[in-house]
């Protein structure tokens, strides 16, 4: 008998939809696939960017610059290939540096890595309340951070470091349980295949690049780039996206974005992106998602490490707090970017940047992880201080600065009990027509946190 009754009751779980859906290589198909929920409730991810781009280190700085043309990582682009007042920065830089003759694949040989520590790496990143971390495996440049056949001696274990720098950062970061993603570049600037037969390309260094990846570490975000130069069928992006889903060992568990042809930003593939609050060229500050999405950018104004940027380029700990908030408020992610060093250091600023937002999110954190955009958020004033999250019956009021008059909250009921987040002061609030009052309590300096205050009303409808 209850051999009899564990069989029907797998089969009627089969039958119910637990069992594994067949994905087809169609948009249609593929679209359908829900995001793992593992990722709508982690909210905050770090990025990293490194590659041979972290020698050089150098980007132009300044607001007179458009926000792509200050991307370190650009390097080897920029400096061979763009004609424009942007490549002309970056050559006069190079020759002044490096002489007219030096070419950017001898930075191969100053890519040591000798100071890489991926169990520090991996400390930090916990600290700073990430749930998740995206390493660039591969950038524009081609460089694989991994030993990748496909790019013999131009990885990271045939030259420089010789070490597998993304397996080894693989392991720390899984072993603090953390999500583990990387970052794959879908072109190649200077591969002579690509050029030549962007079909061959695909299929002969390309996807089997990506099914090395994950079959080899099993991450729970594939990331990809560099899209924009070929529709989503050159790049056989469904194909693999099956497979993805279909055969690949993180099949139930693995997040993708939209970047899978020039078509499908905002349009197919999974979680939507925004970058530096840009989708493509447009300013996506205006835009609400109601798709789950994720804004990347850098602490500064690069993605790779930028010498060049001093204290006023990078963002301080409060304003990265606000922009966890914003983003989240608004039902994103925020996939923050740190760009290491080429002897494997994270810059310090970087790690105190990180390590203040961790202290908030220690205190605070529950208004942010796992939350939704409130369904009843009042229309946002161009230079809002307060804004909204919902958790089951809770409700989050985050102030950006403190409060010194009463906050109104229309359209809730009476809550069972309002309290301030990492503090014990006592807050008072009175309900009636619709909405909630509440009254700041007077708080001594240094008697709670700082950056962002948050309200909770609990059992509100």
């Amino acid at each position: 008998m209850k051999r009899t009754f564990l069989f029907l009751l797998s089969v009627s779980l089969f039958s119910t939809g637990f069992a594994q859906k067949k994905y087809n290589p169609t948009w249609e198909s593929i679209d359908s696939r829900p995001i793992p929920t593992w990722f709508t409730d982690a909210k905050f991810g770090i990025f990293i960017h490194w590659g041979l781009y972290a020698v050089p280190a150098w980007g132009p700085v300044g607001k007179e610059w458009p926000v792509y043309s200050k991307y370190a990582e650009w390097y080897w682009y920029r400096m061979q290939s763009d004609s424009s007042k942007v490549g002309n920065a970056f050559r006069a830089f190079h020759a002044k540096t490096y002489g007219p003759n030096f070419r950017y694949q001898d930075f191969a040989n100053s890519f040591k890595a000798e100071l890489f520590n991926p169990d520090q790496w991996a400390d930090l990143f916990a600290a700073s309340g990430a749930k998740y971390v995206v390493l660039t495996s591969k950038h524009h440049e081609g460089f694989t951070l991994w030993p990748s056949k496909e790019s013999w001696n131009w990885n990271a274990v045939d030259v420089g470091p010789h070490r597998d720098l993304a397996g080894d950062l693989t392991r720390a970061v899984k072993k603090k349980g953390l999500h583990m993603g990387f970052y794959y570049s879908l072109y190649e600037w200077y591969n002579p295949l690509y050029h030549t037969n962007v079909g061959r390309y695909v299929d002969e260094h390309m996807l089997p690049q990506l099914k090395d990846l994950v079959t080899r570490y099993s991450p729970d975000v594939v990331w990809p780039d560099g899209e924009w130069e070929h529709p989503s069928s050159t790049w056989k992006s469904t194909d693999f996206l099956a497979w993805l889903y279909n055969e690949s060992p993180v099949r139930e568990t693995v997040v993708v974005n939209d970047r899978w042809g020039k078509e499908t930003r905002s349009k197919h593939g999974g979680y939507y992106t925004t970058e530096y609050d840009l989708i493509g060229d447009v300013n996506s500050k205006e835009i609400k998602m109601a798709h789950p999405w994720e804004e990347c950018r850098g602490i500064g104004g690069s993605f790779g490490y930028n010498r060049a940027e001093t204290l006023q380029e990078y963002e301080s700990s409060a304003s990265l707090v606000h922009l966890l908030i914003e983003r989240v408020a608004k039902g994103g992610n925020l996939l923050l970017d740190i760009g290491p060093a080429a002897d494997g250091t994270i810059p310090v600023i970087m790690q105190q940047r990180l390590l203040d937002m961790g202290r908030w999110l220690q205190a605070n954190g529950e208004a942010i992880y796992g939350t939704q955009a409130w369904s009843k958020v009042p229309q946002a004033k161009k230079e809002a201080t307060q804004f909204f999250t919902q958790k089951g019956q809770d409700l989050y009021v985050l102030c950006t600065t403190f409060p010194t008059a009463p906050i109104v909250v229309e359209n809730v009921g009476k809550p069972s009990r309002v309290s301030l987040l990492g503090s014990k002061a006592v807050v008072q609030s009175t309900a009636g027509n619709g909405g909630v009052t509440i009254i700041p309590p007077d708080l001594k300096p240094g008697e709670t946190g700082e950056y962002a205050w948050v309200f909770k009303l609990e059992g509100v409808h």
